[in-house]
């Protein structure tokens, strides 16, 4: 049985899984949701934060295809990541 693997982005991640672990749900919130969520599926590892992304849609009452539709719909409304003054570096890692 293989090891499991230490994602390069899981520390920063960490950061941001604990942010929606506590703040609110708004659009900004729900993307990063879904980016992350298609960042670890399927990784072969990083256990506590893929639990971590469960545990909040749950807490939202969303099932993951409703994570993807209502941010697909917020993707052809308009940018959600608006860049930070200063912020041009992109993360698609």
């Amino acid at each position: 049985m293989p090891q499991d693997q230490q994602h390069p982005q899981e520390k920063k991640d960490r950061e941001v899984v604990n942010t929606l672990l506590s703040d609110t749900f708004d659009s900004y919130n729900l993307a990063e949701l879904a980016r992350l969520r298609i960042r670890y599926r399927n990784f072969p590892g990083a256990r506590q934060i893929q639990k971590d992304l469960d545990l909040v849609l749950q807490r939202w009452g969303l099932t993951e295809e409703e994570l993807f539709e209502q941010t697909r719909q917020l993707h052809q409304a308009g940018q959600v990541y608006q860049p930070k003054t200063g912020e041009d570096e992109q993360d698609w890692s």
